[in-house]
């Protein structure tokens, strides 16, 4: 029995190889596109939310007022801060007039706060593009004009580029990889720009969008209640027909993101039901997976014996292999891949404590707001 299973999850292994490993290859990176020079260059409007940011606020957004891009306007909302993240806007407002900061108070019924604030601030945008970012990613002063480049270059409506989330400590860096591994297994972004496909893409560090496209697709109007808004605005831009891709952003947009482990898991409870579309059967078959597909194969190097151990340490090299080609292709060292397994079994943990909570809370709560999870599932895109 073991054995069979062994060779069922061999074959599963290797076609999440073909599958992540020629996928990944199809992704250019930002470092690779020349900057923008001579040609008209469209304007663009940046749009950030800033809500209780005041750790990573200064550095952020020094590194947007450095940005080397002639047509840029700089929008940032101050989503009902209770920190200085408003004293710090208005600082640096006073010093740049490039920079807009817009004051909110209050969050109307119906709204998640940073998807009210990313609306606000698209409703004061002036520019042919529209970049939505967070307050805490730093830039290369020369990210926007390489963007803006691909753009043209590729006549999308849509670009989304993931940042470089380096932290502090080896399993946390892990971490951080291992569900990008996850979710780009489950988004397939190198099939965002194949109008065939319905897969889609979207990076709340970087979605850089014609202003028309967004208009016309609702914006995040549309998707006012998602937690997960990021990925839900390169879907309904998809739906509506408008070319989207996916581009690497190492070395040119950086964040944080979590500061350890524990901050990560707490984090992670605003979105991950909501990545599942809040349906438990889906988080529960993502576990199953997780547990099933990566974590069995390493323990049963300890619990079988015979053809069967040997199939099994296939597979597992074959997997490590997979993900250390992908650690390698994004700066990180390939003998990472040796924490694989453990990093597989604690976000299985993360997605089953956010679903049990979303669940027995009735809800989540996103910086200091409650929402309750029967308003949340109503806004189904």
């Amino acid at each position: 029995m073991l054995l069979w299973l062994g060779c069922a999850l061999l074959l599963v292994h290797i076609l999440i190889g073909l599958e992540v490993v020629r996928g990944a290859r199809r992704i250019d990176f930002l470092r690779d596109i020349p900057p923008s020079a001579g040609e008209e260059l469209p304007t663009v409007s940046l749009i950030a939310a800033a809500r209780d940011e005041e750790r990573n606020l200064q550095a952020a957004l020094e590194s947007l007022l450095a940005l080397d891009y002639p047509a840029l306007q700089l929008i940032l909302v101050n989503d009902r801060s209770r920190d200085l993240t408003g004293q710090i806007l208005d600082t640096l407002a006073a010093r740049d007039p490039r920079l807009e900061v817009v004051h909110l108070q209050e969050l109307p019924a119906g709204w998640l706060g940073k998807n009210h604030a990313l609306w606000e601030g698209s409703r004061r945008a002036r520019g042919d593009l529209l970049l939505f970012t967070d307050a805490d990613v730093l830039m290369a002063p020369d990210t926007l004009r390489r963007a803006v480049h691909y753009v043209q270059r590729h006549d999308l409506d849509h670009l989304a580029a993931t940042p470089e989330t380096r932290m502090s400590g080896r399993f946390l860096n892990l971490l951080a990889a291992s569900f990008g591994f996850f979710l780009g297994l489950f988004t397939r972004p190198w099939l965002a720009d194949d109008p065939r496909s319905a897969c889609h893409i979207g990076i709340g560090a970087f979605n850089l969008v014609r202003a028309a496209a967004y208009r016309d697709s609702g914006g995040h109007q549309r998707i006012a209640l998602r937690p997960d808004d990021d990925l839900k605005l390169g879907k309904i831009l998809k739906q509506q027909g408008y070319r989207q891709r996916l581009i690497y952003g190492d070395g040119f947009i950086g964040v944080e993101w979590y500061a350890s482990v524990r901050e990560m898991v707490v984090g992670l409870e605003k979105n991950v039901f909501a990545g599942f579309d809040y349906q438990p059967w889906r988080v529960l078959g993502a576990v199953l997976f997780l547990v099933g597909v990566v974590v069995w194969p390493y323990l049963a190097l300890f619990l079988t014996s015979g053809a069967t151990l040997g199939v099994y340490a296939v597979g597992v090299i074959l997997l490590s292999l997979i993900v250390a080609d992908g650690l390698r292709l994004h700066g990180y060292r390939p003998w990472q891949a040796l924490g694989f397994a453990p990093a597989a079994g604690l976000l299985a943990f993360i997605f089953l404590r956010a679903m049990i909570l979303n669940l027995v809370r009735g809800g989540i709560t996103w910086r200091g707001t409650f929402y309750p999870l029967d308003e949340l599932r109503r806004n189904r895109v």
